[in-house]
């Protein structure tokens, strides 16, 4: 069973019906949720989207971006980005699709073979050497070969078998707000961002010519706002970007009306284990490397394809596949969690003319960008089965 039907619940759920076992996809919103942030897919987890045979859904779904332009408080271009820079694997990534557009795909794909079960919850887990039984929120019981948890950064699954959220989660200094917003400021196919003294607005396209993106950042040095409390949190934003320049305040003049809204901590989770027994982790749940990363999307679809793999491989046996999972994808993992808090350091500057804080141009940071684009090998699985495959 997999908690989670976002991006990492319904990519495993894919490796796992093809390698041949029964699925079953709990997620406790009534539905798919549509919209949300811009992701990204970079080199290696473009190929396990290849290798998925979903590359031209995937594309067709695309946000179209054709690049990026950082702009002064008047909106003068002071840095342009463009999404074919580095091979399509730059600061904006050829392959961008909004959250809730990529989640479609994926359930569109894996529907007919896989159960999925909305408006639920897993709130019980109790394992033996030879399964998992689940108590769900709706009264069910249910007893599973394995529990996967997919529920992102706030892990329910987690809390309930590895300990509570404190444990893991560590706050990167920084919070981040999006919500989708009228079009009326002009956004085509370019995104536009506007930083200074360590915080951030911007707007992107969102393939909806009527529509943009707002994305608002700043920085905190702890957070203590509920996830869940949405107006204890649009409080906060106003506070934080009221005197913020350049289009901020025509951007929060649309904070009310926003049907998306969604702000949280900058943060990450690190863990010694990624599994305990028959329940493993995936996706943010197990090693969010935090949206300043721009590696979540691949980080879940490149783990999607080795967790399946590997227990496929290992005859289902949890401790030898989770084992060889968390071997291949760890360094990884940490490539991407420290680009992320580079990428927060690089705007702790306080003053706009201060000397950058991270160089970019080190061979450190060029041979820690290949390790997070390209650090880890997808094996072939020759002899694994694979019911339906596209390669």
């Amino acid at each position: 069973m997999v908690a989670g039907a976002s991006i990492a619940g319904p990519a495993l759920a894919h490796w796992l019906d093809r390698r041949g076992a029964e699925v079953t996809v709990v997620e406790r919103t009534p539905g798919l949720r549509p919209g949300g942030q811009a992701v990204d897919a970079r080199g290696i987890a473009k190929e396990a989207i290849v290798r998925m045979g979903l590359d031209a859904q995937v594309r067709a779904a695309r946000t179209d971006t054709a690049g990026a332009y950082n702009v002064d408080a008047d909106g003068n271009v002071l840095e342009t980005f463009r999404a074919d820079d580095d091979g399509g694997d730059g600061y904006i990534s050829e392959i961008e699709i909004l959250r809730g557009d990529l989640s479609r795909v994926l359930h569109d794909d894996t529907r007919d073979g896989v159960e999925y079960v909305f408006g639920d919850r897993i709130v019980e887990l109790t394992q033996d050497a030879d399964g998992v039984d689940v108590v769900f929120d709706g009264g069910d019981r249910r007893r599973f070969d394995l529990v996967i948890g997919a529920d992102g950064l706030h892990s329910a699954t987690r809390a309930m078998v590895f300990g509570p959220r404190e444990q893991f989660i560590r706050h990167l200094g920084m919070v981040l707000a999006f919500y989708t917003v009228p079009n009326e400021f002009g956004v085509d196919r370019w995104l536009l961002d506007y930083q200074e003294a360590g915080r951030s607005a911007g707007l992107r396209p969102i393939g909806d010519d009527a529509k943009a993106m707002a994305m608002l950042s700043f920085p905190a040095a702890d957070f203590e706002v509920d996830y869940r409390d949405i107006e204890a949190q649009k409080r906060l934003l106003r506070e934080q970007m009221a005197d913020f320049g350049w289009l901020t305040p025509r951007i929060l003049a649309h904070l009310d009306d926003a049907p998306d809204f969604y702000l949280d901590q900058v943060a990450q989770v690190v863990m010694d284990r990624w599994s305990s027994g028959r329940v493993g982790l995936i996706g943010d749940a197990a090693f969010s490397a935090s949206p300043m990363s721009g590696a979540g999307t691949g980080l879940a679809l490149v783990g999607a394809y080795l967790l399946a793999g590997e227990l496929a491989a290992a005859n289902w046996d949890p401790e030898v596949g989770f084992a060889a999972y968390e071997a291949q994808m760890r360094p990884y993992v940490e490539a991407n969690q420290e680009i992320g808090r580079l990428h927060v350091h690089s705007r702790e500057a306080s003053e706009p003319d201060a000397e950058p804080t991270v160089d970019f141009e080190s061979p450190y940071f060029t041979e820690l960008i290949g390790r997070a684009i390209n650090g880890v090998e997808l094996p072939d699985y020759a002899g694994v089965p694979d019911s339906r495959s596209r390669v």
